[in-house]
């Protein structure tokens, strides 16, 4: 049976006037129409997710494009079996993604040169090319293009500092950049420009249309990409499926993301269901003895069966260094 229900992924760079009233509209709207999700909406224009059925989504579509703002507003379309998200938020933001740089960036001004997935295909096989990913370490840890350099980064705002910190790495180079939907490249890209990279092309798109695409069917893409939703993760590689994730405790290949249950730290790790289990989705010793450990909570363990689960993992490790 077909599914129901949709994801959609967009974004726009257009002038917004009064961002803070048209979100407090917006969120009526999606309300209205039954959409859950997280939108964005800042002077500079609008990026969102959200999920709902066949009807809703078109529907949303429809209005959004009759709109001269957003009348060529592309719109990525996945399938899904339910909503993507638990509730419907609009919030309004200084930037649709944060780079807090001195003087910013419009990407309809200056952005790096636009390449369709064939096109990124085979420049990522050009020699003297280097592939830069432009999201956090823990999204390219669970899936990245083949030999793509991987920024030692938590939030997207670093990364200005960290090219910066490895600028020779790239110097004469052709650089490539690629994010999950495309908008972070809008904005990088043109940075990289303005810092006097030459030859700067990024994905359009993101590796989200890269993995639809019916040519190159997300061809050297190795792991999955994450996603800003419930479902964590996406396919995107059609001909062949390799895992890159690591568990975060044995290093064993996996591709399945927890928050540590520590809500004071919070951290995502990739961790298999069994070791959620052994570990109590801490990851370290401090949050599983966290006073307020989410996992001991929902499984309604004791003091003492916390110990006891806490000597075994004690002796396994011990056994395991003998």
């Amino acid at each position: 049976m077909k599914n129901q229900y949709r994801v959609l992924l967009y974004y726009k760079y257009v002038h917004i006037d009064n961002p803070e009233q048209f979100a407090e509209d917006h969120l009526k709207f999606c309300k209205d129409l039954g959409l859950k999700g997280r939108i964005l909406v800042a002077g500079e224009g609008i990026n969102g997710t959200v999920s709902g059925t066949i009807e809703q989504t078109d529907r949303y579509m429809s209005e959004m494009k009759s709109d001269p703002r957003f009348e060529d507003m592309v719109f990525k379309i996945d399938e899904s079996e339910g909503h993507a998200f638990k509730k419907m938020h609009v919030r309004h933001r200084d930037e649709l993604v944060t780079l807090r740089l001195e003087d910013d960036i419009d990407p309809n001004e200056l952005t790096g040169k636009y390449l369709e997935p064939k096109e990124f295909y085979e420049a990522m096989q050009q020699e003297d090319t280097i592939v830069v990913d432009a999201r956090n370490d823990y999204e390219y840890d669970l899936g990245h293009f083949r030999g793509a350099i991987r920024p030692d980064i938590k939030a997207f705002r670093e990364l200005p500092e960290w090219i910066r910190d490895n600028k020779e790495k790239l110097e004469g180079k052709k650089i490539l950049t690629y994010c999950t939907g495309g908008i972070r490249c809008e904005k990088f890209s043109g940075w990289l420009k303005k810092e006097g990279f030459e030859d700067v092309s990024q994905l359009h798109g993101g590796i989200v249309t890269y993995g639809k695409d019916p040519e190159v069917q997300g061809e050297l893409w190795d792991g999955k990409c994450y996603v800003f939703d419930e479902r964590i993760s996406v396919p995107v590689n059609q001909k062949e499926h390799v895992i890159v994730g690591k568990d975060y405790f044995t290093g064993e290949p996996c591709e399945r993301y927890v928050n540590c249950a520590n809500p004071e730290c919070n951290k995502q790790i990739i961790c298999s269901e069994e070791n959620e289990h052994r570990y109590l989705r801490g990851c370290t010793h401090e949050c599983r003895v966290h006073p307020r450990n989410l996992y001991v909570k929902e499984h309604g363990l004791s003091e003492e069966e916390v110990q006891e689960r806490l000597e075994k993992l004690k002796e396994e490790e011990h056994a395991a260094q003998s």
